[in-house]
């Protein structure tokens, strides 16, 4: 049986959206929390915090997939009336993630130390690196619960608990956070066990009602090999898309960490705020690939087109507005981060770069967020590795050409971010663009 799904209006979509913001800010805010208080532990500290951070956000944003590809099956059972359908596939991405997240955290901190070791730490920083990586890696499975479940509650339209337990997650972190750091001592190693803690929290809060409401429609709880194999098998372009992404995100770190301390330290602040402001776009983005994923599962064609059109109308006008306080809270609240002047400094003149870019970003996101929800998945993974595949020669063009003959670090880090809006995000707003100009993305989700 199909159920006919209302148009979607921008009140429906920011009605998704904004408890959608809470489960996406989760990881963000956990490395924003970690850095504002790591930062005043000292400078090789907030650096080493840079190199540890990268390497969970990679790691668990790799595994992104797991909200994403179950958000767009859920979604499209629901459209479809498929409902125990749609709850036996999240069933199975939970035993997914939780098979994945193990295996990550026990990988991640057995190789730890290379890894630090291969994003360019050294010295002191290298060691600041390590205990943060060692620590927050455990924390893996919990996060990756998070995600699973998310898809669950995202796809049936029923999210507030995400927003819930992202907020529980935040105060948790936070109190813990300034108890093993400050209170206790601990340095960067508490801030990572703290975040772990509100990882954990999180991931059972929401594994947890997502199991019983299944049960309680007739769903088996048990693992099904075949399950796990298809679930595993959807995601695979989304973890090649994400994976570009992230490879893109890892050489820019590297690249801030041969142009100095300083510069690595002002790139981390800047970075953990641009991925916690991100997310407020994606939000955006995520109802939009919730409620299309629904439309195409009813065959609502018209109706995924006006979606299209009023997502990414939402998702340029919140980017201004994102862009304009971005700036404005780098220029006023850059001390917040640490209390090195010549490193707030670098701060500012980043988050006033980085908010420039914020309304294409919007625009970029909110398609990115429709062509998930249509299953176009393969378009995404292809177009976002070459992307970023452009970008990585234009990176080591820079190296070998430009940043050698720049001195001042200001403008280090101002040429840094401009490269990566211009070159990484500016071609993948192209390439959503041009797909979504089409009608073919529509027709890829029903006739799977």
């Amino acid at each position: 049986m199909k159920t006919t799904q209302p148009v979607a209006s921008p009140k429906q979509l920011l009605l998704l959206a904004i408890p959608t913001l809470g489960q996406l800010i989760a990881e963000p805010t956990f490395v924003l929390i970690d850095t504002a208080i790591v930062g005043h532990v000292g400078d090789a500290a907030l650096a080493g915090l840079s190199l540890g951070s990268t390497i969970i956000l990679t790691a668990v944003g790799l595994c992104i997939f797991l909200a994403y590809s179950t958000t767009s099956q859920v979604a499209h059972f629901f459209g479809a009336g498929k409902r125990k359908d749609g709850l036996q596939a999240g069933i199975d991405g939970l035993w997914l993630a939780l098979l994945i997240g193990t295996a990550l955290a026990l990988c991640l901190f057995v190789v730890a130390r290379p890894l630090c070791i291969l994003l360019g730490g050294q010295g002191e920083v290298l060691e600041q690196a390590v205990l943060y990586t060692r620590a927050i890696v455990l924390g893996a499975p919990g996060m990756l619960l998070v995600y699973a479940a998310t898809g669950i509650f995202r796809g049936l339209q029923r999210i507030r608990i995400t927003l819930i337990a992202a907020v529980g997650g935040a105060v948790i972190n936070t109190i813990l956070d300034v108890l093993f750091v400050i209170v206790f001592g601990w340095g960067i190693a508490g801030s990572g066990i703290a975040t772990l803690i509100a990882q954990w929290s999180m991931g059972l809060w929401l594994a947890i009602p997502a199991c019983l409401w299944a049960r309680h429609d007739g769903v088996s709880l048990r693992p099904r090999i075949e399950g796990i194999k298809a679930a595993s098998s959807d995601g695979w372009p989304l973890f090649i898309r994400t994976l570009a992404l992230r490879v893109a995100m890892v050489a820019t770190v590297m690249v801030a960490a041969r142009l100095g301390t300083q510069v690595l330290a002002a790139y981390q602040a800047v970075n953990a705020a641009w991925n916690f402001a991100l997310n407020i776009l994606d939000s955006v983005a995520i109802a939009g690939q919730t409620l299309v994923g629904a439309a195409l599962g009813a065959k609502a064609f018209d109706q995924a087109r006006k979606l299209t059109r009023t997502t990414a109308i939402t998702g340029t006008l919140l980017g201004v507005v994102v862009g304009a306080i971005f700036a404005f809270l780098g220029a006023c609240f850059a001390f917040a981060f640490t209390p090195n002047a010549e490193i707030q400094i670098l701060i500012t003149a980043g988050m006033a770069t980085v908010g420039i870019f914020f309304p294409m970003l919007g625009w970029m996101w909110a398609l990115d967020g429709i062509l998930i929800g249509a299953g176009d998945f393969r378009y995404l993974a292809l177009t976002c590795s070459g992307v970023s595949a452009v970008y990585l020669v234009v990176l080591v063009a820079c190296i070998a050409f430009l940043f050698p003959h720049i001195q001042h670090p200001t403008v280090l880090t101002i040429a840094l971010w401009g490269v990566f809006n211009i070159v990484q995000m500016g071609g993948r707003t192209i390439t959503n663009a041009l797909r979504a100009r089409t009608d073919s993305w529509m027709h890829r989700e029903t006739d799977a």
